[in-house]
């Protein structure tokens, strides 16, 4: 997570950023979106329903190559029932081991992190973000130059929002840089910076297209962390 130095460097920021435009700039830092509780379930069901099958495949190779090759006899068949009653109750009893055992291991935050889909983590991240866009819009409701960096620490996604009127003037490039700049800034041991330059992307951005008529009034912007 990042320190109380890096916040005050990110405010800092959003404040230069913002002056000489008539836009807003919200930067919403976030933990986890989500618990993501379904992924050690899915994971336990997973195992549990592919490992056993393949298991019993191999214990019961024998015995299908003896039935077909004609070598099968009717004592042999009787003596195989009690086997074949052990063998299934054995299945079920892994079977409800493998998910437990499983759904525990994956739900260690560490593995449950590694082991959560990209695509699963996006989605959420993109939700949270919209609903933290819905409230900046409720927030500057006379603006509609306003753009939303939403940026997911632990999940390491980052979603960038802008009012239709800034995103028609500048385009999806500008987004995509700033993006890029948070993802490489997460790969280093100094995350805020590639942050605080997304923030200055973003407002050269509004600088370019919507440029300040006069001065602005200070608003408190805390950043969720």
């Amino acid at each position: 997570m990042l320190t109380p130095e890096d916040h005050q460097r990110i405010e800092a920021a959003v404040v230069e950023a913002e002056t000489g435009t008539s836009g807003d700039i919200f930067c919403v830092l976030a933990g986890e979106v989500s618990s993501y509780r379904e992924v050690p379930i899915a994971w336990g069901a997973a195992i549990a329903l592919l490992v056993p099958p393949l298991v019993t495949a191999i214990a019961f190779r024998q015995v299908i190559a003896a039935i077909s090759g004609g070598g099968w006899m009717a004592a042999q068949a009787s003596a195989i029932e009690p086997q074949l009653a052990l063998t299934l109750s054995a299945y079920v009893i892994a079977q409800a081991l493998l998910f437990g055992i499983t759904t525990l291991v994956v739900s260690i935050p560490e593995v449950r992190r590694r082991l959560t889909p990209r695509f699963l983590k996006r989605h959420r991240v993109r939700k949270a973000a919209y609903h933290h866009f819905a409230a900046a819009k409720a927030h500057t409701q006379d603006s509609e130059t306003g753009v939303v960096l939403f940026i997911a620490l632990v999940d390491r996604q980052v979603e960038i929002l802008a009012d239709q009127a800034i995103h028609q003037k500048v385009g999806e490039d500008l987004w995509k840089e700033a993006a890029a700049a948070i993802g490489e800034g997460m790969k280093t041991r100094d995350p805020t910076r590639g942050i605080v330059r997304a923030i200055g992307l973003c407002g050269d951005g509004l600088k370019a297209h919507f440029p300040s008529s006069g001065p602005r009034e200070a608003v408190d912007k805390p950043l969720d962390d």
